[in-house]
């Protein structure tokens, strides 16, 4: 097994509670939004950890990203796929949008690359063909996903980026982040002004 150099984050002491969630630690940062480690909580102790995704505070009142999330969450949510990110939930709590997505216990390539770069190696090619394969056979199904009348729905993901492959600490691939994605059968998409 290749040795990484990654451990896992320690869960931080700044601890609130979303709603039904509890947020443990913070993750990620986007140019719209943050990703959260969080705990669902619910009947007779049910626990789940789950990736929490929401607006940035300074953009929660701007209703273009309140709608590409919508987007992607219900984009996201029609994708039943192995090598992609599953999601939850959507809601909106307090003002802010946000999606509960499954948790991927592991790293994005960009960061595998990162550290692999910083210890002078390499992926080795079987590895690095396995990442390629996997995370083409998740955007493979996007691609080819048909509605409920057969109709093809055309997704494009348009972010195709080595922070949106995630590689669990067990070797799964998973393809994330839909937020700009198109669905080329959709008359109106989403975008950020200027783009």
């Amino acid at each position: 097994m290749l040795d990484w150099g990654l451990a896992p984050r320690m869960v931080g002491s700044n601890v609130q509670r979303f709603g039904p969630y509890i947020i443990l630690d913070r993750i990620g940062d986007g140019g719209m939004a943050e990703i959260f480690l969080a705990k669902q909580q619910g009947y007779s102790g049910f626990e789940k950890l789950v990736a929490l995704k929401r607006i940035h505070p300074r953009y929660s009142q701007n209703h273009t990203f309140a709608q590409m999330l919508i987007h992607e969450a219900k984009l996201a949510a029609t994708l039943q796929h192995f090598n992609v990110v599953q999601v939850y939930d959507l809601g909106e709590i307090e003002g802010q949008v946000f999606i509960a997505m499954e948790y991927v216990r592991g790293r994005d390539l960009a960061a595998v690359l990162s550290n692999t770069y910083r210890r002078k190696e390499r992926l080795p090619l079987p590895l690095a063909l396995c990442i390629a394969t996997e995370f083409m056979t998740g955007l493979d199904y996007a691609h080819r996903m048909r509605s409920h009348d057969g109709t093809a729905l055309g997704i494009i993901h348009r972010d195709i980026s080595p922070q949106n492959m995630l590689i669990s600490y067990e070797g799964e691939v998973k393809v994330t982040d839909f937020g700009i994605a198109r669905v080329i059968s959709e008359k109106e998409g989403f975008q950020l002004p200027g783009n």
